[in-house]
């Protein structure tokens, strides 16, 4: 006896997705194509002083041309693993900046909660608001109302070189910086 299965709508398109081996996904969107230019970015954030002081700051993709960036999208300020996650890349910032890289965190925070996080973690890095998520949904990193832990490691040239997907915020950052060490050395 032959059995029929019938699909609705949203197992069609999901199935058509699915058979598509030229586009990535994440539970976010999709992911942007590795080797090719990162997705443009422009947000206002707050980012560290000459003096050690952090202010509102705006800063672009192309803002960081020359230099590496591992770009991380995290949900929320003050949490337990995001806490833990800006930790890390704290602790290794000095070892990315001798790699000629930059760390940028990206939540839906306002710059307000950035304000307050970056004071009471002390974090030396800048921290982008996405509050709508129309740069987290360029990066497949848009679980709305809250940005995915998705991290993305860009070259000088702004080619996306690297990708986290779903990450654990335990020896991330370790992680992130052996990727590098890996690519510039090759």
């Amino acid at each position: 006896m032959q059995r029929r299965v019938f699909l609705g709508g949203a197992a069609l398109a999901s199935l058509a997705l699915l058979s598509r081996p030229d586009r990535s996904l994440a539970m976010g969107g999709t992911l942007p194509e590795l080797d090719a230019q990162a997705p443009a970015f422009e947000l206002a954030g707050v980012a560290p002083g000459a003096e050690g002081e952090v202010s509102e700051t705006r800063l672009a993709r192309d803002d960081f041309r020359g230099r590496w960036l591992a770009l991380y999208f995290y949900p929320k300020d003050f949490t337990s693993g995001c806490t833990l996650e800006a930790r890390g890349f704290q602790r290794d910032l000095a070892r990315f900046h001798a790699r000629n890289a930059e760390v940028v965190g990206v939540s839906a925070d306002d710059t307000e909660a950035h304000l307050s996080f970056c004071g009471s973690e002390g974090l030396a890095y800048p921290l982008l608001s996405d509050p709508g998520g129309q740069v987290s949904q360029r990066y497949g990193s848009w679980l709305a109302p809250f940005s995915a832990r998705h991290t993305f490691l860009i070259d000088p040239d702004g080619v996306l070189r690297e990708r986290w997907v779903a990450v654990r915020p335990s020896g991330h950052s370790a992680e992130v910086l052996d990727a590098l060490t890996r690519l510039q050395d090759a």
